[in-house]
């Protein structure tokens, strides 16, 4: 090792994948963060970043602590969707371990992950990926991890790392210090810190909207965990899994992380953490409000009688492998004559470029999902007027994607007649104020907004709706949180909600 300039390799597997989203391609993650080298330097030091902030963040603190240097080999994110075709998983994970053999000497591995990927031809392409790392570097090289809370974790994936660091927040406005945080364990580990990793599963799978963290059982068990790092704990990650994945890892996971190989300690704490949350396991059930309800409030809200209302279309949320199109929400306003309303961001290419074929101020009839053809995706028309035109670029400005680069793709405004319709080309949820500004939207202005979004949307909005006047759509969809209604082939049964009679009992050991 090289004490006084460390060589970490920096790579990336990012996807949360939803079993019945359809199969997501090179060209997801093309269109998304597929770099290598020198790009992955620029990006992670860029003023205004494409990469999800724990990559930056992970090199400002390196930066920080003193002079290290980065073996850029391949970073791959995509938005979130079904299982990754295997080929190209396969040729990913070959590149890497190629990159590292190749690499020299090196002193660590950074990962910037997720933990919610499916492959084709794999249930945990995530631990595979860890896995092949791990034999290109040998035993005894730290490999660190970043993850969302939304990981689906196995023991493939906490035995093959030195640190496993998982996102604290949900909304996730703490990506950016995940990654500082992965440094500092990272420079601990180059000191000559050695760790254990244990981890306690349990069998619940929570609905989406139950697990935000400002409030709630979700919140208030992370909290714990978090005051509970002393002595030899150095992390703890409290991961309640992605219930779509619909695979053999699902259900709430607790991962600790101790210093000095002291797996006994990280065992104690991660099972009296899950013993915690499962007698608590009632509290995890949320319901939404049904359609009519939350086309009453909009209707109250658009005739001035009641405050401004956002419609959450949690069941819609690209951000969980939905697609970003379905229209019943949309249809049940325009038959309800909703006015003041504006809804973001509807993901539906072939509309967006008529819009930009007609051009500005342009009549014609709308044909929404004229090119999509998932069950969900109903078509509608309706007759609308271009307002505005863009190139979908944007830097967002609050939340969590504050300071990142993102990109709509070719992008119209359309007013409905009472609603106006952001659409857009590039798949993405709608979770940062930009995403409707740059259209000229004054958000402050709207008597309703709808977002097709689960949560995320919550720390970008809040500067307009509090969360009394935010209301979570029971509609139809690919993410809706009343998992009752998907046909699932390998989720662990029984699980709580699911299954009311679930039992679970700690274990005595890992």
């Amino acid at each position: 090792m090289s004490a006084a300039n460390p060589r970490i390799a920096i790579l990336g597997f990012a996807i949360e994948c939803n079993r019945f989203s359809p199969v997501s391609t090179a060209a997801d993650f093309a269109a998304d963060v597929d770099i290598r080298g020198e790009a992955i330097l620029a990006e992670a030091r860029a003023k205004a970043s494409g990469l999800l902030p724990d990559t930056p963040g992970f090199f400002a603190e390196m930066d920080r602590g003193g002079p290290w240097t980065p073996v850029p080999l391949r970073i791959a994110l995509a938005q979130p969707g079904g299982p990754v075709e295997q080929s190209f998983f396969e040729g990913l994970v070959a590149e890497i371990v190629q990159g590292l053999k190749a690499a020299g000497p090196l002193d660590g591995v950074f990962i910037a992950s997720h933990g919610a990927a499916l492959a084709t031809g794999s249930d945990d392409p995530d631990g595979d990926l860890f896995a092949a790392i791990r034999g290109a570097v040998g035993p005894d090289l730290p490999v660190i991890g970043v993850f969302d809370l939304h990981a689906n974790v196995s023991r493939q994936m906490t035995d093959n790392l030195s640190a496993f660091v998982g996102y604290l927040c949900n909304p996730h406005t703490d990506i950016g210090e995940r990654g500082r945080e992965a440094a500092r364990h990272m420079r601990a580990a180059l000191a000559g810190e050695r760790t254990a990793i244990a981890m306690v599963k349990i069998p619940l799978v929570a609905p989406s909207i139950a697990l935000l963290t400002a409030s709630g059982p979700y919140g208030e068990a992370i909290a714990e965990g978090q005051r509970r790092i002393a002595g030899d704990i150095i992390n703890v990650s409290i991961m309640a899994g992605f219930a779509f994945s619909d695979c053999p890892k699902n259900g709430l996971t607790v991962v600790v992380t101790a210093r000095n190989r002291n797996r006994r300690a990280a065992f104690a704490l991660a099972r009296e953490l899950a013993a915690r949350i499962w007698n608590e396991r009632p509290r995890y059930r949320k319901a939404m409000t049904p359609l009519p309800e939350a086309v009453a409030a909009a209707l109250a809200a658009g005739q001035g009688k009641r405050e401004p209302v956002l419609l959450a279309d949690v069941a819609d949320n690209p951000g969980g492998g939905g697609r970003g199109n379905t229209t019943y929400l949309l249809r049940a306003l325009l038959e309800a004559k909703v006015e003041g309303a504006v809804l973001g961001v509807f993901n539906d290419a072939a509309l967006a470029a008529e819009a930009h074929r007609l051009g500005k101020g342009a009549g014609f009839e709308a044909r929404f999902n004229a090119a999509e053809t998932h069950a969900f995706s109903q078509p509608l028309t309706a007759r609308a007027q271009v307002l505005a035109l863009n190139d979908g670029k944007f830097v967002g400005r609050r939340g969590l994607i504050k300071g990142v680069a993102g990109d709509l793709g070719p992008s119209a405004l359309l007013d409905l007649g009472g609603i106006r319709v952001a659409v857009i080309s590039q798949r993405q949820q709608c979770m940062d104020p930009m995403q409707l500004e740059l259209f000229g939207i004054d958000i402050a202005k709207a008597r309703v907004v709808i977002l097709k979004s689960r949560g995320h949307f919550r720390s970008g909005f809040d500067e307009f709706f509090p969360p009394e006047r935010i209301v979570e759509v029971d509609c139809p969809g690919l993410t809706s949180p009343a998992l009752q209604n998907f046909k699932w082939t390998k989720l662990p049964r029984p699980v709580y909600p699911l299954d009311d009679h679930t039992a679970w009992t700690p274990p005595a050991g890992e």
